[in-house]
């Protein structure tokens, strides 16, 4: 008799232990699709991880839950989306771009639903929207980076690396030898291109075209960097550590690419994350949309942030990406983006970035 009570006992035990463990977010229900900018190795860990802790949400977009695509060419689909008035439903349910302009805008057109993070102005190291429709999710950096094995090579020619955002657009030896993104394809290009233009002026996009500046992805500008057709290049952070972090888990030590932090400031490209007002969703579930936005904003979800090399955007996050230097160290020297106006002035910059640089 002992050992039978014995035993219901630790069957309940188990029992409840399970029913606790399925409790979290098992409720959460529904289709869920993101139309997101990070890269497809993040979107892969996130995606697993929304799987295993909503079990019963079902992924939108062939098996998960994600469409991926640059922020730019994100941008141009859900204009069509919208259709010509813009007031068509969209074919997603949240938005994880890069490029927190947009999120000014689709506030003003009325498609983004708003929703509440408890404490927001002490959990998050960057503003959120004030009546909450939108959130910092992740953070980008933009940096240089150059070839440490062919800085004498470089001298020789009479080409100095560029130590700030300025020596890269303004030396003239440089010439040729740079490349960084396209800003009107890459939205992190374009939020850099808008913080230079604010602390430069125009001479700066002048300088970039004077300089033949080459409009490149950031594995053709680092394949460049390693071969000695540039000297150095404007790029994401991210793309940098990622590499170094592959070829360190391989064994391999890199030696010919390296970060440079500019003198100048950094570009620090706080994404947000928006949920598509339940009128405009796919799949009308905003309350699902918001347990995964809530979960975003955890330090489970942030630490799968730092495993894609971008920076947390919770105050008390200590951790950086690996190969990185402390967040808030950058955060001291951002140099910033008024985002009103890169919404605001969107056509005027791209046509100025199209006359003075493209041409």
């Amino acid at each position: 008799m002992k050992r039978i009570l014995t035993l219901v006992l630790a069957l309940l035990l188990a029992l409840s232990t399970w029913g606790a463990a399925l409790a979290v977010n098992e409720d959460v229900e529904g289709e869920l699709v993101i139309y997101t900018s990070m890269y497809p190795f993040a979107i892969d860990m996130m995606d697993a991880a929304i799987k295993a802790e909503f079990p019963n949400l079902t992924p939108g977009v062939d098996g998960s839950f994600f469409f991926y695509s640059g922020t730019s060419k994100l941008i141009t689909k859900i204009y069509g989306e919208m259709g010509d008035n813009r007031d068509q439903p969209l074919d997603c349910d949240m938005f994880m771009v890069a490029e927190p302009a947009f999120s000014l805008e689709m506030k003003d057109y009325g498609y983004l639903h708003d929703f509440e993070i408890e404490g927001a102005e002490n959990l998050l190291r960057f503003p959120c929207d004030p009546e909450g429709y939108w959130y910092p999710a992740r953070v980008c950096n933009m940096v240089l980076a150059y070839n440490p094995e062919m800085v004498d090579a470089w001298a020789a020619k009479g080409v100095s690396i560029p130590k700030s955002f300025k020596d890269f657009a303004c030396d003239p030896a440089l010439k040729g030898y740079i490349s960084m993104g396209d800003p009107l394809t890459s939205g992190t290009a374009y939020a850099a291109v808008c913080a230079l233009l604010d602390k430069y002026g125009e001479d700066y996009l002048d300088k970039l075209g004077q300089n033949r500046v080459m409009r490149e992805s950031g594995s053709t500008a680092i394949a460049k960097l390693q071969s000695g057709e540039c000297a150095a290049i404007m790029i994401l952070e991210e793309s940098i550590l990622k590499y170094i972090d592959d070829e360190a888990q391989n064994g391999n030590e890199v030696s010919n690419v390296e970060v440079i932090y500019p003198e100048d400031g950094v570009v620090l490209i706080p994404s947000t994350v928006m949920i598509v007002a339940e009128e405009y969703s796919k799949n009308v579930n905003t309350e699902a949309a918001e347990a995964v936005a809530q979960w975003l904003l955890t330090e489970d979800a942030q630490k799968l942030i730092l495993k894609g090399y971008m920076h947390s955007v919770l105050a008390g996050m200590k951790d950086y990406p690996a190969h990185s230097v402390d967040t808030d160290s950058l955060i001291a020297k951002d140099i910033g983006v008024d985002w009103e106006k890169a919404y605001h002035e969107r056509e005027q910059i791209n046509a100025l970035w199209t006359e003075k640089v493209t041409q």
